[in-house]
């Protein structure tokens, strides 16, 4: 009987002479988690799961909410001093070059160590990233802080949710659920992160806050590494092993690239201000090379190469999403700083804390969605549905600026924003953890990290988008540039929702 590599009812055991790492022709005695109901109805391991991500979000969302500002601040205001149009070009930039390295992060799962030990070292990039930012100075600490953070952080996200959809077979009914209560972990993270950087970034400095977030990711590791043998033996199954010596190709690729990208810098053709245009050029590129791959390779079989063909359009609807909600980091940071009243009472809150209300409702939503789908089962939506429902519901967000648009001055209500985030939120509910589950059960078995690479490409290259669209932004012409946005995200989603049936059966049994 041929084994399958990432299989919870068929894992992979420790071959001692490959140093504990499992490839493709290991034997395994055996382990399932269809008993395991220890966690809220889950695996165990799913506990250690949620405590990583959530401080590695900690760190991550703490140091993204108070960054745009570290890089447009006047020097005097401890920032430095760049155009507002460079400022938000680089954060969708890093945005989207985040989840680029997620395609980095799963070759090196697949292909090297495993998705455990990419877990693992990448949460240890991810905290140097954040102590380089706290410690080196002006664009230096920029350049290297966001370099590694970004590496780090793709890295942990795949590996991170692959070894989630090792806890659940194929067609486990709990995994939309136990990927919704790994995504309360994000956003619990994501909530308290901008809170506290943000607190100390408006009392003691930018460097404060960095800092903060390094010791975040610092105690995301110390946890996760007390919990490593509750994991399943699915976590360190090296799926496709490179033969030995073949590294030297994928490392001529890379050192190739940085050459490239260097001289582009130099010459002024890669600019702070085209950076995210640049940055969402290639990430479509790899994409579409991706899907190539996962449509031709003679691992894939029939069934399926029906399930990617069906993931296309929902990935087109993922890439939709995320340009808009991303925008929370550059058009929606702009918005709070010049247009929203951030007066209560007598006392100013600080700017940073609207990037932890999105997170806030998505903690009390994750538990409600979890439950929801659980006892709807077989009669919940169908999962292109949930994806149209997600497009649409980020398109109504953006329209419901519009009462307020043609303003000056600080004079949106602070009510206004957070009715705007409760919708944000209620539209990631209906997206983004459902499309975690759905990478991991889509793909073919031959590429299961590569498949969930691909759904954080279209995180990476809305991302990207996010900082490009930005620059459109403008206080004076607000109302277009939402009602634009607004009204042609309900029309993608409605396009979904038509498709829905074809996708459906497209998906071969995947629900």
């Amino acid at each position: 009987m041929t084994t399958t590599p990432g299989n919870p009812d068929d894992p992979k055991a420790v071959d001692p002479a490959d140093g504990g790492v499992r490839t493709a022709d290991t034997p395994d005695p055996g382990q399932d988690f269809s008993a395991d109901r220890r966690f809220f109805g889950h695996p165990l391991a799913l506990a250690n799961l949620f405590s990583v991500e959530l401080w590695e979000r900690f760190s991550f969302y703490g140091m993204q909410a108070v960054m745009a500002y570290y890089l447009y601040y006047s020097l005097a205001e401890g920032g430095l001093g760049l155009p507002e149009e460079a400022a938000t070009s680089i954060i969708g930039a890093y945005g989207g070059m985040v989840y680029l390295a997620c395609v980095g992060g799963a070759w090196v799962a697949d292909r090297l160590l495993g998705a455990e030990r990419t877990l693992f070292f990448s949460a240890c990039t991810v905290m140097l990233g954040h102590i380089a930012l706290a410690l080196i100075p002006g664009l230096g600490g920029v350049v290297v802080g966001l370099l590694l953070v970004a590496l780090g952080s793709g890295g942990v996200k795949t590996s991170a949710t692959t070894v989630v959809g090792s806890l659940y077979r194929r067609d486990d009914p709990r995994c939309d659920a136990g990927f919704s209560i790994f995504y309360m972990g994000v956003n619990i993270g994501a909530l308290v992160g901008p809170l506290l950087t943000g607190l100390a970034q408006t009392t003691i400095g930018f460097h404060w806050a960095f800092g903060l977030a390094a010791i975040g990711m610092a105690l995301g590791l110390g946890i996760y590494v007390t919990g490593r043998k509750n994991l399943p033996a699915t976590a360190n199954v090296v799926p496709n092993p490179l033969p030995a010596g073949a590294w030297q190709r994928p490392a001529g690729i890379v050192v190739a690239a940085a050459v490239v990208v260097v001289l582009l810098f130099v010459s002024g053709v890669l600019t702070a201000e085209n950076l995210s245009t640049a940055v969402a050029i290639v990430v479509a590129l790899i994409a579409i090379g991706l899907f190539a791959l996962l449509l031709s390779s003679p691992k894939v079989t029939a069934d399926e190469r029906s399930r990617v063909r069906s993931f296309i359009p929902m990935w087109l609807a993922s890439v939709v999403f995320w340009s808009l909600f991303q925008q929370q980091f550059t058009v929606v940071t702009l918005y709070t700083d010049v247009r929203l009243d951030r007066m209560l009472g007598g006392w100013e809150m600080p700017i940073a804390w609207v990037n932890s209300l999105e997170p806030f409702f998505v903690i009390i939503l994750a538990p409600l969605f979890a439950v929801l789908w659980t006892k709807l089962g077989e009669r919940a939506p169908s999962t292109p549905v949930k994806f149209a429902i997600g497009a649409g519901g980020m398109g109504v967000a953006f329209l419901l600026f519009l009462p307020w648009a043609g303003g000056t001055g600080n004079t949106t209500p602070v009510l206004a924003i957070v009715l705007i985030m409760l919708v944000f939120a209620l539209a990631e509910m209906n997206l983004s953890p459902v499309g975690l589950s759905l990478s991991t059960r889509i793909g073919p078995e031959a590429f299961r990290s590569q498949s969930v690479a691909l759904f954080y490409l279209s995180v990476s290259l809305g991302s990207a988008l996010a900082g490009t669209m930005a620059g459109f932004y403008d206080p004076a012409t607000e109302g277009t540039y939402f009602s634009v946005i607004g009204i042609a995200a309900l029309v993608l989603g409605g396009v979904l929702l038509a498709l829905a049936p074809w996708v459906k059966r497209a998906m071969r049994g995947v629900r």
